[in-house]
């Protein structure tokens, strides 16, 4: 007997996925945030929320990823700051 276990599929329709990094440990967040962004496809966008521009991720982004990954910021104030990560296609 074969036991059929259904696969959900976590791609969204929009292909942009939210990721709050606010509520993640300080000393966790590039690990998380490295890690959701090496599972996005070609086309698909992570929008990321923070509580501060993040200068130094944005570095490390570049140096990791270089052309691979665009930056595109949507809100920028004091306390909050939303950018879209977008996979190149």
């Amino acid at each position: 007997m074969e036991i059929h276990i259904p696969v959900h599929n976590h791609n969204r329709a929009d292909g942009i996925y939210p990721f709050d990094a606010r509520g993640i440990a300080k000393r966790f967040r590039h690990a998380a945030i490295f890690g959701a962004l090496d599972s996005l496809t070609p086309g698909e966008r992570m929008r990321f929320v923070n509580d501060h521009n993040p200068i130094p991720l944005l570095q490390q982004m570049q140096a990791r990823y270089g052309e691979r990954v665009s930056i595109h910021y949507l809100e920028h104030d004091e306390s909050r700051v939303v950018i879209d990560f977008v996979v190149a296609a």
